[in-house]
């Protein structure tokens, strides 16, 4: 018995002792996009889109979504990003705008789709070159899937997804 219990802490000893100890996860941070309408709360998939997730935060640190506006609304979508939407009259030039800097990765997702709710990263064609646009479904639409990087999921807020316009503005935009 006592050999017994000898080999079990050596084995155990050894076990714990070269295994890593891992840092507690940190919670996803949440997006929350202020506007006439409403607030829209959005969680970002840190885990799964972490390059992309970081992007879009230091761009809220930045203040850089402050007083944009919508720019693309259709039955299936919303989409802000562009800084060219702070002035009016560039409308005819609002969606061809960005950051300046792409990410440079496409995270794509395996286990995300495109459902209501669902946040994506745009692009013109090209994921890598995904920057600071971003859009939030507003029905399911699986033939994006495997196109675009899912970046967060909205958490509170789809009725006034629902009643976004262009031109709607963001008034303040935080993370918590």
């Amino acid at each position: 018995m006592f050999r017994t219990l000898v080999v079990g802490a050596i084995l155990l000893g050894a076990w714990t002792q070269g295994a890593p100890v891992k840092a507690p996860a940190a919670p996803d941070p949440v997006l929350v996009l202020e506007t006439a309408k409403g607030t829209i709360e959005i969680r970002l998939f840190r885990s799964e889109a972490p390059k992309s997730v970081d992007h879009l935060l230091e761009l809220m640190k930045r203040s850089f979504y402050r007083g944009q506006r919508f720019h693309r609304v259709l039955p299936s979508l919303v989409q802000v990003g562009d800084p060219t939407s702070r002035d009016m009259s560039r409308k005819d030039y609002w969606g061809t705008s960005n950051s300046g800097s792409p990410i440079g990765v496409f995270e794509l997702s395996k286990k995300r789709s495109h459902v209501r709710g669902a946040v994506g990263l745009a692009h013109s064609g090209n994921p890598l070159s995904a920057d600071s646009q971003i859009y939030i479904m507003k029905t399911a639409s699986p033939s994006l899937d495997g196109k675009h990087a899912i970046v967060g999921q909205v958490i509170s807020g789809m009725a006034v997804v629902d009643k976004i316009v262009v031109t709607d503005m963001i008034k303040n935009a935080t993370v918590k």
